[in-house]
């Protein structure tokens, strides 16, 4: 077997270490991780990837090795910097949740470093927030206020990972166990008082006809309805989109059917290779 050749360190950008890991060589793949995880949850991707392709994966401000700065930054400028950094002048880029924002954001505002997106149970820029969405984000507060780190992970793990219509013994405890340490390293981040997260406007909801790459958009059939929903709309405004629903995931599709997901992402990829 051959040896696939790998790299990690950290990039010194918008004013505070990027933490990115390289592994493989071909087309440039970058990897966005979600919201509740970091880019350890790319484990399952990167050797099947990694063979041909050059797989760049990151942690997002505030989560796995990544730092805020002490100032304002934009999320969706820090992948530019990397793959400039790397000196790759286009990736296809697939984003989760929160990264799934991110990587719309970065397409928006740098279309020729795009070549494709792949977007799972994206978040997106302006989107209103579902009910369900709102009531999970205010005892998330509650629990944090309080200092109840276990209790607010605890909350995200049963929200997005068991999703509504399951319990936790109905989950791969594998799954559950990585999220739960994942998260929960998200929360001691310290954040600096100066941090402040630069937003794009007008926002990405408002701008989706603008996105013109091709565009594989994947949810869970376990997810928030408000994900679903949001999906298919993504599906319908985006002019080269199409959707696949995978059964039997929450909103780590990823995590929970990586075989089936990778080989959505391969099928998809192996038609846009440029």
């Amino acid at each position: 077997m051959v040896e696939l050749r790998s790299e990690s360190g950290f990039l010194d950008v918008q004013g505070a270490p990027l933490y990115y890991a390289v592994t493989g060589q071909g087309q440039p793949l970058l990897l966005i991780h979600a919201g509740i995880a970091d880019s350890r949850m790319w484990d399952e991707q990167v050797p099947v990837f990694a063979p041909q392709y050059q797989v760049i994966r990151y942690d997002l401000r505030g989560f796995g090795k990544s730092q805020f700065p002490a100032g304002s930054f934009a999320s969706y400028e820090d992948p530019a910097a990397l793959l400039r950094y790397l000196h790759i002048e286009k990736a296809h880029v697939v984003g989760v949740s929160f990264g799934g924002k991110v990587a719309v954001d970065f397409a928006l505002v740098h279309p020729e470093m795009v070549n494709s997106l792949v977007l799972v149970a994206p978040s997106i820029g302006g989107a209103p927030s579902s009910e369900a969405v709102k009531g999970f984000n205010e005892e998330e507060e509650m629990h944090l206020e309080r200092g109840d780190l276990e209790a607010a992970t605890d909350l995200n793990v049963r929200f997005w990972v068991d999703g509504p219509r399951r319990t936790p013994d109905q989950v791969n405890p594998e799954v559950r166990r990585r999220v739960y340490e994942m998260q929960y390293h998200a929360f001691t981040v310290p954040i600096p008082a100066e941090a402040e997260e630069v937003v794009l406007e007008p926002p990405a909801i408002k701008r989706l006809a603008e996105i013109r790459v091709p565009t594989l958009i994947i949810v869970g059939d376990c997810d928030q309805p408000d994900k679903i929903a949001l999906a298919q709309r993504l599906a319908a405004e985006i002019p080269q989109a199409r959707l696949e629903i995978i059964k039997g995931a929450a909103h780590m599709v990823s995590m929970e059917q990586p075989e089936a997901f990778n080989r959505l992402v391969q099928d998809f990829l192996n038609l846009h290779r440029k």
